[in-house]
């Protein structure tokens, strides 16, 4: 049950609004496409189509995690 000031807010519009909010999350805060697609009842391709545009600053993150996997240690 939402609180009358959450309920009030924008995220409450409408259901969908929380479960794009949701997801949106997920993606940002690092889980995986396909877990992420699995929880929002979604393929992986009609995830990445609408959600794409959420992802943001994954950049660097991506090219952090390619480097450790290839055993490349920082540059200080």
């Amino acid at each position: 049950m939402l609180t009358p000031e959450v309920a009030a807010g924008p995220l409450a519009r409408t259901p969908y609004d929380l479960r794009h909010a949701a997801v949106s999350t997920w993606l940002n805060g690092g889980v995986p496409a396909t877990t992420v697609a699995g929880w929002a009842g979604h393929s992986v391709e009609v995830l990445l189509k609408i959600y794409a545009k959420c992802l943001d600053g994954e950049t660097a993150t991506v090219q952090r995690r390619v480097e450790a996997a290839l055993g490349h240690q920082p540059v200080r």
